[in-house]
């Protein structure tokens, strides 16, 4: 029997006995109880030896005790993202609008909270390294700032990622885009466009990459790129990398640059970068460019922002970058531009679908609207998608699914 389960066991036969309940500043102290006692007893051979204790502490306390009084928002499916501000500062997202819970914690709390999530990741977060991103077993995303980066006290977020569509029907059926719209998506990825998902924070850019992967061909091999596994694609023939932080040796680390690298090397028919941010966004390109399909996101307020901060954030790999070269290589590699918001009232919607014709004026790359959000409607707008003749080589009739623009 492993050592977990050993003190997990002996934990809760001591929590039985002496009629405890698994709060957080009662639950620890007895883990640690046990603990002791455990590895003095593994010291004469009893019992396999215990290498790591305050680790045990908090994966056995996360075993019994969840995440303390946060679970019950960890298991509530109308919660989309919890955060605090301070412990007793604890919010909630719902629906897209914020509410301030009435959850209040005490600092060591928060701490051992924290600890208990971090334990099955192989992250750390310390002085050295006061930020982590991490994948809870949930799925959840963690996200943690401690001070002195924050001014007094830690500030936690945790995206659930509540996914309520898994391919472009399913977004059709909650109102995010038209049947239109979203069958003329699955035949450009079908045919093998590159698509950029655009749009602000929790405006739905992983979980409509998520459905737009699900119009890949059942062959295809698929390598995932992230700084944090959020994706899960559920594909028949996938491989997930995920970024790493570097050693208390500050040697280690792994960079989205290095896995985009090393994606070419993985026979990939497709490369899905989760989320372009800095210097990585070069490599993207390039591979894009070489004629390996794919798909990304990207903070922005509009499509063309987006392909405006594609056309900059490859300057960020080295002095020898120039816009020059960046700015076609961003017109050839993109070919459609997905952009997302979340309405006043907490709805995501596609906003627009733009398309890059590939032509380039005074370093200013041509875009046409295919779709834009007119009101509440996403109706067709005036222009014409590129590579018109992948979508004939894959059967694909743009006419058909395009028809007439609408007029405004």
């Amino acid at each position: 029997m492993e050592t977990a389960t050993i003190i997990e066991a002996e934990s809760r036969e001591l929590i039985r006995r002496r009629g405890l309940d698994v709060r957080a500043d009662q639950l620890e102290p007895l883990i640690r109880e046990v603990v002791a006692d455990y590895d003095y007893r593994s010291s004469s051979g009893e019992v396999p030896v215990l290498h790591d204790g305050d680790t045990m502490v908090a994966e056995v306390a996360a075993r019994i005790g969840g995440f303390g009084p946060l679970q019950e928002m960890l298991d509530d499916p109308t919660v989309e993202e919890i955060w605090l501000n301070s412990p007793s500062q604890v919010f909630c997202a719902r629906n897209g609008r914020s509410e301030l819970t009435t959850i209040v914690l005490s600092d060591a709390e928060v701490r051992g909270i924290v600890e208990r999530m971090l334990v099955s990741s192989g992250r750390r977060l310390d002085m050295s390294t006061p930020f982590v991103d991490a994948l809870l077993p949930d799925g959840s995303r963690l996200h943690v700032v401690i001070p002195s980066v924050t001014r007094t006290h830690w500030a936690i977020n945790i995206r659930k990622f509540v996914a309520k569509a898994i391919d472009l029907q399913g977004l059709v059926a909650l109102g995010s885009l038209t049947a239109q719209a979203a069958d003329f998506l699955d035949a450009a990825i079908s045919s093998g466009l590159n698509v950029i998902a655009s749009g602000a924070t929790g405006a739905g850019k992983t979980t409509f990459l998520r459905c737009l992967a699900q119009s890949i061909g059942a062959r295809e091999r698929v390598v995932t790129i992230e700084e944090v596994f959020e994706l899960d694609l559920g594909l028949r023939d996938v491989v997930a990398m995920q970024t790493r932080q570097a050693n208390l040796e500050g040697t280690g680390e792994i960079s989205m640059r290095r896995l985009v690298k090393e994606a070419l090397r993985m026979r990939p028919s497709r490369v899905i970068v989760g989320e372009v941010r800095e210097a990585e966004a070069l490599d993207m390109l390039i591979a894009l460019n070489s004629g390996l399909p794919g798909l990304a996101s990207i903070h922005a307020n509009s499509a063309r922002d987006a392909v405006t901060k594609l056309c900059t954030l490859p300057l960020l790999a080295g002095e020898n970058i120039s816009s020059r070269f960046v700015v076609p290589t961003v017109a050839s590699a993109i070919d459609l531009v997905v952009h997302l918001d979340m309405l006043a009232d907490g709805r995501r919607r596609v906003r627009e679908i733009a398309g890059l014709s590939g032509r380039v004026e005074d370093e200013v790359i041509e875009i046409s609207e295919l779709f834009t959000l007119r009101g509440d409607r996403l109706v067709r707008g005036e222009g014409h998608p590129p590579h018109a003749e992948r979508f004939a080589r894959a059967d694909h009739d743009l006419h058909a699914l395009l028809g007439r623009p609408e007029a405004a």
